[in-house]
């Protein structure tokens, strides 16, 4: 049967039965496929769930009976309490399908749970499928979003090998195809989050590459602090409207200013005073800000590096890099707001700005630079940057 509704002959990976009577009757069987088809991205396609009335075929793509972040769902409704000449205009204003609708909704959110819950490796298969989809809902459905965010997979740090674990001399090699990955749940980051951790963190990037590689993580590294890694173009609209979870807040790395040591102490952080390397910076920063052609919004000494020299840090309600890549990609208006540049005091490279003259301008525009590429931006002068790049190197062999 699931053959010849689903048209796919790989079997489902769950079944949903429903059989209500009543004051309203009607069958459901639905299926979830075991993959995603061609098109699962298109919010207009056509569905795939078959209406029928007293056992009547009526239409074969009602999209009135399931959301769309619930697209992927195959199956039949058979309904006694319809009329036969029902149309797609009389199924948008219709009550009986609006009370379907919700309860084959809250019966798929069931079988979603059981299969997290009871089947696991199923559900990763599904997770893998289907997962951007079902992100929609957060977006779509507001009400439903704590009980959808139950059931998102996430990257994390918590899977990402430690530098010192690797051997010297060791390689990766390319798979042939996508590598599997493991993900947490919110319920799982909740409970191994440190005692006196106020937030779930996270970082939104392009792609996983970039994600586990940005700068803004290293301070979350040496403090073993697990930041969830959010890879999906959803996921920007996903962090705007899934704001917390089971009364804890979802905040971004990279934007607004950061504090850890009031959450989880300084446990013998470098630096005693860090008003006073502010302080010190001060006339610094000022000078860099300057030479940036008020490309920048500010320059402050950061708490989030241990590595990088610098890196970029958006507003904690402004628009992050990636969203506005997103956004000008798809040809809309993109807020002019100027990241704040934050400077690690620490590093070679800053130190000896403090006392450069003649190629300062130089240096300042490399640090912003490199901030920008670190976090997957896109320069909007790479051949100035080069030349840039290749006059710092020549002076520095002359030297």
């Amino acid at each position: 049967f699931y053959k010849h509704v689903a048209h796919d002959f790989e079997p489902p990976l769950a079944r949903v039965h429903s059989r209500v009577e009543g004051k309203l009757e009607y069958t459901a069987l639905l299926y979830i496929p075991s993959r995603a088809p061609f098109d699962l991205w298109d919010r207009e396609r056509r569905r795939g769930v078959k209406l029928y009335v007293k056992r009547i075929f009526i239409m074969d793509d009602a999209e009135h009976l399931l959301p769309p972040w619930l697209r992927f769902v195959r199956g039949v409704v058979d309904a006694n309490d319809l009329p036969l000449n029902i149309s797609r205009e009389i199924l948008q204003q219709n009550k009986t399908i609006d009370i379907i609708r919700a309860a084959v909704t809250k019966k798929i959110l069931q079988r979603l749970r059981e299969m997290a819950d009871k089947e696991p490796e199923s559900y990763r298969r599904f997770w893998r499928a289907f997962g951007r989809a079902l992100k929609e809902g957060v977006v779509d459905a507001p009400e439903k979003k704590e009980e959808l965010a139950g059931l998102f997979r996430f990257r994390s740090t918590a899977a990402l090998p430690d530098a010192e674990e690797k051997t010297e001399g060791e390689t990766e090699e390319e798979p042939e195809e996508e590598p599997e990955y493991e993900t947490v749940s919110l319920d799982q980051y909740l409970a191994r989050m440190r005692e006196g951790q106020k937030a779930v963190y996270y970082v939104t990037a392009e792609n996983y590459a970039t994600a586990e590689s940005s700068p803004h993580l290293e301070i979350f590294r040496k403090k073993k602090i697990e930041v969830l890694l959010l890879c999906d173009p959803i996921d920007e609209w996903l962090s705007a409207h899934l704001t917390e979870y089971k009364e804890k807040p979802l905040r971004a790395v990279n934007r607004g200013e950061l504090d850890l040591e009031e959450e989880t102490g300084k446990e013998g952080e470098k630096g005693k005073d860090d008003a006073a390397d502010a302080d010190a910076f001060a006339a610094l920063g000022e000078r860099i800000r300057a030479a940036l052609d008020d490309q920048v919004k500010a320059v402050r000494v950061t708490r989030r590096l241990t590595e990088s020299p610098a890196c970029l840090v958006a507003d904690e309600d402004g628009v992050g890099r990636h969203m506005e890549q997103m956004l000008k990609a798809a040809g809309q208006p993109v807020p002019d707001e100027k990241p704040t540049l934050e400077i690690n005091p620490e590093h070679p490279l800053v130190a000896r700005l403090q006392g450069e003259d003649e190629c300062f301008a130089d240096w300042s525009r490399w640090l912003f630079d490199q901030a920008l590429l670190s976090e997957g931006g896109r320069l909007a002068d790479p051949a100035g940057f080069a030349r840039r790049l290749n006059s710092l190197f020549l002076k520095l062999a002359e030297k």
